[in-house]
């Protein structure tokens, strides 16, 4: 029994040396680790708001080119009305709709292929990184000590369709368009019998433009929402940043103490376990 008892007694008293070690290990680790913390965070934030800033920048981009897209897409539709109006109220003087069909319309529908074209791109680049904030706000939002001063995430975004392909659509569209207006040139020349279906198509034509217009000018207002958000996500950043030493602070003093009364309790079970080995435990407890 006395061996038994001795054996307990060493075990106990490894198991309380192994603890000593390894809270006082953590208690100085956690001071030896905090400047190489605070670096490590400083760096990261710094990338952070750099990467915020960049993304910012692409939206400003994207914004100019979507509003040049909607001033040449109204612009379309516009002309597309005076056509089919020039169509209607002028159907005896073929010569200026002809003049019209043959280089007017072609090098306004050209132009605007061109402007969507490079609108689909911008497009495709800003919601890669609408959806690249989604995801950051989204790990904001469940880091502790972050997810406090981070708003709740909205929906994500993610439509049906891309803006991107829409646009794409549109331009595709269109390309075949200017050698349409040709051929029907051609065909105004010799007979005005297809001026009826001209002008339908025509006015078809200004009504789809018109949705188009109205679909990119909620997308111009989402990008001016996604850069407001940005900005309110950079803010939080700058706070955090500014306020990372006292964070850093109260965290190494928080480990400190736990790991303080962690030693503590090593040195309770150290001492349990020499008592258990010389026996005295019992007459301790009898006294």
């Amino acid at each position: 029994m006395s061996i038994l008892r001795r054996i307990l007694g060493v075990l106990v008293m490894l198991a309380g040396l192994l603890g000593l070690v390894l809270s006082l290990a953590g208690l100085v680790g956690v001071w030896l680790a905090k400047p190489t913390v605070e670096v490590f965070a400083g760096t990261t934030f710094d990338t952070l708001n750099q990467s915020i800033v960049t993304s910012q920048s692409v939206m400003d981009v994207t914004q100019q080119a979507l509003r040049g897209t909607i001033s040449s897409v109204d612009n379309l539709s516009a002309m597309l009305n005076t056509t089919a109006a020039a169509v209607e109220d002028t159907k005896p003087v073929l010569d200026e709709v002809d003049l019209m069909m043959a280089k007017t319309l072609p090098s306004t529908l050209q132009a605007t292929t061109d402007a969507l074209y490079g609108a689909q791109e911008a497009a495709r680049v800003l919601e890669n990184t609408i959806q690249q904030l989604d995801a950051f706000r989204f790990v904001l939002s469940a880091t502790p000590l972050l997810s406090a001063m981070v708003p709740a995430p909205g929906e994500a975004y993610n439509p049906p369709k891309p803006i991107a392909d829409s646009l794409g659509e549109l331009a595709t569209n269109l390309e075949g368009l200017p050698d349409t207006f040709v051929n029907i040139s051609a065909d105004l020349s010799t007979t005005d019998d297809k001026l009826d279906a001209v002008q339908q198509n025509l006015e078809t034509m200004s009504e789809s433009v018109k949705l188009i217009s109205s679909s990119l000018s909620e997308y111009e207002r989402m990008v001016s929402q996604s850069k407001s958000s940005m900005d309110n996500v950079r803010s939080i950043l700058t706070t955090v940043q500014t306020n990372l030493p006292t964070i850093l602070n109260v965290g190494a003093i928080v480990l400190s103490l736990f790991f303080a009364w962690l030693l503590a309790a090593q040195v309770v079970i150290l001492t349990q376990g020499w008592e258990l080995y010389q026996g005295t435990a019992d007459r301790m407890e009898s006294s």
